[in-house]
């Protein structure tokens, strides 16, 4: 059964936006601003932060996509296999090392970030943007990913295939994320008619 009884059990992130479309454009607008506009991070390496956290959160859908969209921008896939058990023991560049420690303390233990945290990406050679960028994918996640397990979204193997394809085919869409959302719009406007032809008949 779905959490939502209007919905089919297991539904796919567009049902479920399009059902509840409130804020979502602007919502989707910020992951292309930090995730695709200007950084010092490359879109490889946040969307590895952005992958890193779905993976902390056990979130099996955000971190399939992110995943995805990590490999495809040219991040090894081998480095999944000890990402989150160990990103020391993962094979990243060191440098990442710091950015992701932050990433999983704010994860796990928000409480708990420090300055030394702050001062140890710092002398890594990040600058403060570096830094506010891996905050807010790490919010932006830790977000996602309870979003994902309080609607009861479900990694479907064919679909995530089928958006790994899609990805593939942009890699240069300097908007890939309020693309989305307006294939969220899309669809709630064609629910909206289907079930106004319903109710006509």
């Amino acid at each position: 059964m779905s959490k939502f009884p209007s919905l089919p059990a297991d539904p796919e992130m567009v049902i479920v936006l399009a059902a509840h479309p409130e804020g979502f454009g602007a919502l989707f607008e910020y992951h292309d601003a930090i995730l695709r506009g200007p950084s010092p991070l490359s879109i490889a390496e946040r969307e590895l932060i952005a992958a890193y956290v779905s993976g902390l959160n056990q979130c099996t859908f955000c971190f399939g996509i992110h995943r995805a969209f990590a490999e495809l921008h040219g991040i090894q896939s081998q480095i999944f296999d000890d990402l989150i058990a160990d990103p020391a023991a993962a094979g990243l560049d060191e440098k990442m090392l710091p950015l992701l420690a932050y990433a999983r303390k704010l994860t796990m233990e928000p409480g708990s970030v420090t300055d030394a945290d702050a001062a140890a990406v710092y002398a890594a050679g990040w600058n403060e943007k570096a830094l506010f960028h891996t905050v807010s994918a790490t919010g932006l996640f830790n977000m996602m990913t309870r979003l994902v397990a309080g609607t009861g979204i479900v990694a479907n193997p064919t679909a995530q295939q089928s958006v790994r394809d899609r990805i593939a085919k942009n890699l240069d869409h300097p908007s890939p994320y309020a693309d989305f959302a307006k294939r969220i719009k899309i669809a709630g406007e064609r629910a909206i008619l289907g079930d106004a032809m319903v109710g006509g008949q």
